[in-house]
């Protein structure tokens, strides 16, 4: 199948080209600049002034066969704000804009679905522009690569988001198509826990009006957490994550653990909105967990329960 190309604006190219190098499937990836007003490639100074109408840009050369533009376009959602405009991170100016850019019809219809999905689970109109391209021209050459030849250079993207990147296309790649839930589950218990080095990793299935112990890593847990308890309970009925920095300020925490010092639990929905389970994740430390934990855990749980692919039944 032969490469494709899309370009994706999101905020300082720096940390957005590093962070496609870590995609598997991507082939090449090139700074640039797209979308401006002036009818030819500017400079770095120019293009800084927000006076040219470009976007800080990369090029993303890709194997289809390898990766989707779906795929693609889902873990671009990982490293922006969609929701602001012309700002992520501490970058403002309408060079920092966001923005999908595509060259043909085809990939505008793969890219939708995506791009409306993200819109409705957030609940608001997306600040991403979606547009065909118009120009594009690299950035210089000192801007390419630019992360790796400068290891301690500025980048707005947490670099906790580069060791989940590796942890969630290791757990999709590892549990490819197996049919089996609890296998499934297990799996990706053991390689969040072992990997992030958590305390205590697992998944705790609804049943009825609880939830059941399911596969874990750690010490002994409770068997079973009722409906509106402790934190996991109230994920499930709130319908929300719930980062809890101190489980000793939470009311009505269940101490499975004396060990337990914070926590973080993310409920499972089904296709059909349903919550059929949560992943439950508990530190020694306080203060463990953050909005891109919450983020990256939500995901490889859809991909362990088969929601966005539809592998899974229930």
């Amino acid at each position: 199948m032969a490469e494709r190309i899309i370009y994706f604006a999101g905020g300082c190219f720096w940390g957005v080209e590093h962070f496609f190098q870590g995609v598997d499937g991507v082939l090449e990836t090139t700074p640039g600049y797209a979308n401006g007003n002036i009818g030819r490639a500017p400079s770095y100074e120019e293009v800084y002034t927000d006076r040219t109408g470009f976007a800080e840009t990369v090029r993303i050369k890709y194997n289809p066969a390898r990766i989707g533009l779906p795929d693609l376009v889902d873990l671009y959602f990982t490293i922006i704000d969609p929701l602001s405009q012309n700002k992520q991170g501490p970058d403002e100016g309408t060079r920092y804009r966001t923005g999908i850019y595509y060259t043909n019809q085809e990939d505008a219809d793969a890219i939708i679905p995506r791009y409306n999905l993200e819109s409705t689970r957030l609940g608001a109109p997306l600040k991403v522009e979606l547009m065909p391209l118009r120009d594009f021209y690299p950035a210089e050459e000192r801007h390419s690569h630019y992360l790796d030849k400068n290891p301690g250079g500025y980048c707005h993207i947490p670099l906790l988001t580069f060791r989940y990147l590796r942890l969630y296309q290791d757990i999709k790649n590892l549990l490819g198509d197996e049919p089996d839930l609890v296998a499934r589950m297990a799996e990706a218990a053991s390689m969040i826990g072992k990997r992030m080095k958590f305390f205590w990793t697992g998944f705790y299935r609804v049943d009825g009006d609880s939830l059941v112990l399911g596969p874990f890593c750690g010490d002994e847990a409770c068997l079973r957490i009722g409906y509106g308890r402790g934190v996991c309970g109230t994920a499930w009925k709130e319908r929300r994550t719930v980062i809890v920095p101190d489980v000793e300020r939470f009311p009505g925490h269940i101490a499975c653990s004396s060990l337990s010092r914070s926590e973080i639990v993310v409920p499972v929905f089904t296709a059909g909105h349903d919550v059929v389970a949560v992943l439950d994740i508990d530190s020694t430390e306080t203060d463990t967990f953050s909005p891109v934990d919450a983020l990256w855990l939500d995901r490889i749980a859809r991909i362990v329960f088969g929601v966005e692919t539809g592998d899974i039944a229930f």
